[in-house]
């Protein structure tokens, strides 16, 4: 699997964050194998030039949560591969409270900074470079938690609903332009992310870096804007069908709620 973004036959160039380890690392080099060249983004300078010299890549150093770091590491990576198709906004962090309790504030930030902001960031910094590219995709790594509940980390589980909210209203926005959007929402993975709660999860089957790396590419080749793809262990990525809410009974059809929008806030028809 090529990414293109046009008919140009140029060779794939992506951005990957949270690329030093888990699974940006696998899914930097799923990339490096099609023959995409590779800007790894970590804030570990030491694992993201380990990657970046197994895949022949870029690697760049910075906490994604900060505001002009994205914006930087995508300038520079745009500069050294002369254009940029794919950004991977990868990288995740989990809480280490329970969100009820005694709330360390410090904590909660933390997680809204690397879950949330990182995405916001680093997709309105992207914007500009995929339209110089004419188009693109952007990929930005969710989680099961983003669709279902989990009571093990309500902070988490807030940070990744966001995310899969604010994917699925921004797609349709640049859907026009040829930028895709989309999230990947893998269920648990075994990634340093998970060390603190191994033994609360046993024997429980894991999904690999890898297996999400897949679920990446297949969303690249296949997803459609907005859609949010799941992964479990033994499972192939698949789609998640989103239930749509009842609109207003009465009355004039629901106006448009803003650019792009799909045009009713009924959306059981069509809702994907």
């Amino acid at each position: 699997m090529v990414v293109t973004t046009t008919s140009d036959p140029r060779t794939t160039s992506a951005l990957v964050t949270g690329g030093g380890s888990g699974i940006g690392a696998a899914a930097s080099r799923m990339l490096a194998g099609t023959g995409a060249r590779v800007a790894v983004v970590d804030i570990d300078d030491r694992a993201a030039r380990a990657v970046a010299s197994e895949v022949d890549g870029l690697a760049l150093c910075g906490d994604v949560a900060s505001p002009g770091v994205l914006a930087r590491a995508l300038e520079e990576a745009e500069q050294t591969f002369g254009t940029l198709d794919v950004v991977l906004l990868n990288a995740g962090t989990a809480s280490q409270q329970n969100g009820i309790d005694d709330l360390d504030v410090a904590d909660y930030r933390r997680v809204l900074g690397v879950n949330v902001d990182h995405v916001v960031l680093g997709l309105t910094a992207a914007v500009p470079v995929l339209r110089r590219a004419r188009g693109g995709r952007i990929v930005v790594t969710a989680s099961l938690a983003g669709l279902v509940p989990m009571p093990g980390d309500p902070i988490y589980t807030l940070s990744k609903h966001a995310v899969v909210g604010y994917v699925r209203a921004v797609a349709p926005v640049l859907a026009d332009e040829g930028i895709r959007v989309n999230a990947v929402c893998p269920g648990f993975a075994d990634t340093p992310l998970l060390d603190p709660a191994r033994e609360q999860l046993g024997d429980f089957p894991l999904l690999r870096p890898e297996d999400v790396a897949d679920a990446i590419a297949e969303v690249l080749a296949q997803g459609r804007p907005g859609e949010c793809w799941f992964v479990q262990p033994g499972r192939p990525g698949e789609r998640y069908t989103f239930r749509g809410v009842p609109g207003p009974r009465g009355g004039a059809a629901a106006p448009a709620v803003g650019p792009g929008a799909a045009g009713h806030l009924d959306e059981g028809a069509h809702d994907r």
